[in-house]
């Protein structure tokens, strides 16, 4: 059963579309990455998941339910954390927590709360002394309150130290292994990867990919990133490698040439090399990563393919 369903989704602002005939499928107990460059229309569409802002045409069903019609009964089964938050500097850290709980209509302990985000020991502490990672948690915790069926979580990782990262990502797949459904928008393309069963990318309003990230990388055509270690190596030497059919990036830092190509290109780019005067010592093949998959999908000026699951 699906959790989320955009089906023929539009909005417009004025003369400008901010997301054009979005047809978006989440199913229940999934985590599925929102990705997209600044402008693509991701925050457009989290507000209308949530009914902030409301489609211009097509249809939002969030938890089987009418996005707009059932909007308060959507919000009681979602728990969200926005990239825009704010805390009551004022209040403790337990008394945010106390409060989500108090708007939910439920009983609990908000100390097992702020302890499984990893600020317990700052309970009694106001929340305006908690610095911006302490304060990412707290709204996190707040978004946990009540065992959420759905989590919308947009830019969880912003302003966690690598351990705040890790605990994030380990609370993201306890959640969902509980069965609850975690969409989940963010720019740190490495986080989007540990934890995303399926991948979104939106560019210019539109989806122009949807896959895992391993069905993404092989409709862009099994592309991998070759590492090869040089003498030495300028600009200059790579304009043959950049002319090969099958390369899409080469870059270098003068000990090191890294190329994005087809696997059946690795040879030519060898050669390639060697014939511009460039000893290789070594090499190593790596399959390319979400960051290159994202950068393939948009920043081609234009996008023939699009990938659906």
């Amino acid at each position: 059963m699906a959790a989320i369903e955009l089906d023929g989704v539009t909005k417009r602002y004025g003369d400008v579309t901010a997301v054009r005939d979005l047809d978006v499928t989440v199913e229940e107990g999934e985590v599925y990455g929102f990705l997209g460059p600044n402008g693509a229309g991701k925050s457009t569409t989290i507000n209308m998941l949530l009914d902030f802002v409301r489609p211009s045409s097509g249809s939002v069903e969030v938890l089987s339910r009418d996005a707009q019609a059932e909007s308060v009964a959507v919000r009681e089964r979602t728990g969200v954390l926005p990239e825009g938050y704010d805390v009551y500097d004022r209040l403790t850290g337990r008394k945010h927590v106390e409060f989500a709980m108090r708007s939910k209509e439920l009983d609990g302990d908000p100390d097992a709360i702020l302890d499984r985000v990893g600020i317990a020991d700052a309970a009694d502490r106001k929340a305006g002394d908690y610095s911006k990672g302490m304060q990412q948690r707290l709204v996190l915790g707040m978004a946990l309150v009540g065992d959420p069926d759905l989590l919308v979580l947009d830019e969880p990782s912003s302003g966690l130290d690598p351990a705040g990262a890790k605990e994030m990502r380990e609370i993201v797949r306890a959640e969902a292994d509980r069965g609850a459904t975690v969409f989940f928008s963010s720019h740190v393309l490495g986080q989007v990867e540990a934890v995303c069963d399926r991948v979104g990318i939106m560019r210019d309003g539109e989806l122009v990919a949807e896959d895992s990230i391993s069905g993404l990388r092989e409709a862009v055509g099994g592309e991998e990133q070759l590492v090869i270690t040089v003498d030495a190596a300028s600009e200059e030497d790579l304009e043959a490698v950049r002319a090969l059919d099958g390369v899409s990036t080469a870059d270098t830092d003068g000990g090191t040439v890294t190329v994005t190509c087809d696997s059946d290109a690795k040879t030519a780019v060898i050669s390639a090399l060697e014939d511009a005067g460039v000893a290789v010592k070594d090499f190593s093949t790596e399959e390319a990563s979400l960051e290159d998959l994202f950068l393939h999908y948009t920043s081609a000026e234009d996008t023939e393919t699009e990938v659906t699951a």
